[in-house]
């Protein structure tokens, strides 16, 4: 299987990477400075913030699987990731990409019926706008008439550095948590998570969750 991991450069993207190279997939970084993937990969670039249906079509030419690790954290413009969300399912068509697995955010999920996390008092100043931001691309997948094959793939309310610590357990749109009454996963079991979904397409146009 080829795949092609969009943000390869960034802390979860390579993460994912890696695990995508240690199966014993073919991979391709698409990324906008080539010149800081370290890996010995094919790497294609694609700026997100400028690109036109022919930049898609060339970055993912002849890919099975997407996976998109994308923010507006670093520049402050949130708006980039519904964007890359709707072009990506407008465009990758073209490029004969039929699938595309998207790393998403917690706030979206539910709380209680119908609460979404990041609407809690609770929920960290800080990262409300990326929160926000990952939902609105999660309405975006869902109102989507795109032949592609979406999942997207919410992480535990933590996700922190480090290797596997324990079996990971998929869930829906509910927020959950475990024993402890934590939502926690390191970054590692959220990359096999995400690798497993890509290699047995179990959810397919669904928003799934990952933690302990």
């Amino acid at each position: 299987m080829k795949l092609a991991v969009l943000g390869a450069t960034g802390w979860i993207g390579g993460t994912i990477m890696q695990q995508v190279i240690s199966r014993g997939h073919e991979v391709i970084a698409v990324v906008r400075d080539a010149s800081k993937v370290a890996q010995d990969v094919p790497v294609r670039t694609l700026d997100i913030t400028q690109m036109s249906a022919q930049d898609v079509a060339t970055a993912f030419a002849d890919v099975d699987v997407v996976i998109a690790s994308i923010g507006g954290r670093a520049a402050q413009n949130h708006q980039i990731v519904a964007q890359t969300a709707l072009q990506l399912l407008q465009h990758l068509p073209q490029a004969g990409s039929t699938r595309l697995l998207w790393v998403g955010g917690a706030g979206s999920l539910e709380v209680a019926p119908g609460v979404t996390l990041v609407s809690t008092p609770e929920f960290p100043e800080e990262y409300k706008a990326e929160a926000i931001a990952q939902g609105e691309a999660l309405a975006v997948f869902r109102s989507t008439d795109s032949a592609v094959k979406w999942t997207y793939v919410s992480p535990a309310a933590i996700i922190f550095p480090g290797e596997s610590e324990a079996p990971y357990r998929l869930g829906g749109d509910e927020f959950f948590t475990d024993a402890q009454g934590q939502s926690r996963v390191s970054v590692v079991d959220y990359a096999k998570a995400m690798v497993d979904e890509a290699e047995n397409a179990k959810h397919i146009n669904q928003r799934i969750s990952v933690a302990y």
